[in-house]
């Protein structure tokens, strides 16, 4: 009992082993309470009720700012390599953390709205159901939640042994940006999406739904012998998955960026991602009124990039955080003010 209380009551990555799987332990509980009662039944999820969901997740994701100023809100020694947070101790520190935390939820937010977009596309190439559609997500998301633990985990281990790194994740987000602005609104075609064409070539998948099966037994048609087939759902999922993977490579430098401090980083994705799945069904029958909303992502990427060479100029070797968490703000609240008035036609088109 000795030795498993030490185990808990020792530090990880900046924060006591306890506080870590309590986290854990939050997260699983809101997602048996979205599977078990929300959504125990497959059901078309209609805007008005998407919207209430996304609400109540974005309240809970805020609400933990008070968990992050407790926890921060102290003078002891902290294993977090930021200097903003090495810098202050007691409420300053606190408040240096709940600024890092509230910037870094707002820009995985943000982030995550592109992501909205590309798996929109698939779900309409692939013929998915609405009815569906959360089924795919929900389980989508559990496999974000470990792929993200995993690439936080190595991106704080390389960022407190070779500081320099930081430099590399504001290079790569700079050029991301830039990429970025350069595309534009252009929107993909997903009969030719490498992605869809490669999983195609390597799965046998059924042409037809099976209900809310991922995978079926079926008769092979040459041989007659009963064989496994992967159906559009299956396909739909591991599409999620990759998607994710490809905006993790964007969004995990961009909170590193903001912050190294893992704890900070971890939640405020993991909060971010959790409220995709509701917002995903209001925002997939508006996606036309948020084209010019990836402008707004590619500053954002850029400003995030440039402030860490920007950082060098200050005392503690960071960009101020309030700075911080007013500009992301205000570029985001920007890019989604400015889609909706350029686009108020397609919403008067469609009443």
């Amino acid at each position: 009992m000795d030795y498993l209380n030490s185990i808990i009551m020792s530090e990880f990555l900046g924060q006591a082993v306890w506080i870590w799987l309590a986290f854990l332990a939050a997260v699983v509980a809101l997602l048996a309470f979205d599977l078990g009662v929300v959504n125990r039944n497959d059901h078309e999820i209609g805007v008005a009720e998407s919207l209430r969901l996304s609400a109540f997740y974005i309240i809970i994701g805020l609400s933990f700012s008070a968990v992050i100023w407790h926890l921060y809100n102290n003078d002891s020694p902290t294993a977090s390599i930021d200097p903003q947070l090495l810098a202050v101790n007691g409420p300053e520190r606190a408040w240096t953390a709940v600024q890092l935390y509230l910037t870094g939820f707002a820009v995985e937010k943000t982030l995550a709205l592109d992501n909205v977009f590309v798996i929109s596309m698939v779900f309409t190439y692939l013929a998915i159901p609405r009815k569906y559609q959360h089924r795919v997500l929900f389980w989508g998301i559990i496999g974000v939640i470990v792929l993200r633990a995993i690439m936080i985990g190595l991106g704080a281990t390389l960022v407190s042994q070779y500081s320099w790194t930081l430099y590399i994740f504001a290079v790569f987000l700079i050029f991301t940006g830039v990429m970025m602005w350069r595309k534009g609104s252009e929107e993909e075609d997903m009969s030719q999406n490498r992605i869809l064409l490669w999983l195609k070539r390597r799965i046998n998948v059924t042409p037809e739904l099976h209900g809310n099966k991922f995978r079926v037994r079926l008769p092979d048609p040459n041989t007659g012998k009963l064989r496994t087939y992967g159906t559009p759902l299956l396909l739909a999922l591991i599409f999620v998955e990759i998607v994710d993977l490809v905006f993790a490579i964007d969004s995990v430098p961009a909170i590193f960026a903001i912050t190294s401090d893992a704890y900070i980083v971890y939640t405020s994705n993991i909060f971010a991602i959790l409220g995709l799945r509701a917002l995903f069904f209001a925002l997939a029958a508006m996606v036309e009124r948020f084209k010019y909303l990836k402008y707004a992502l590619a500053l954002t990427l850029i400003f995030i990039g440039s402030k860490i060479f920007l950082g060098d100029f200050f005392p503690n070797g960071k960009f101020p955080s309030e700075w911080s968490l007013g500009i992301t703000l205000g570029l985001i609240a920007s890019g989604i003010v400015y889609s909706l008035w350029k686009t108020r036609g397609h919403q008067q088109a469609s009443v």
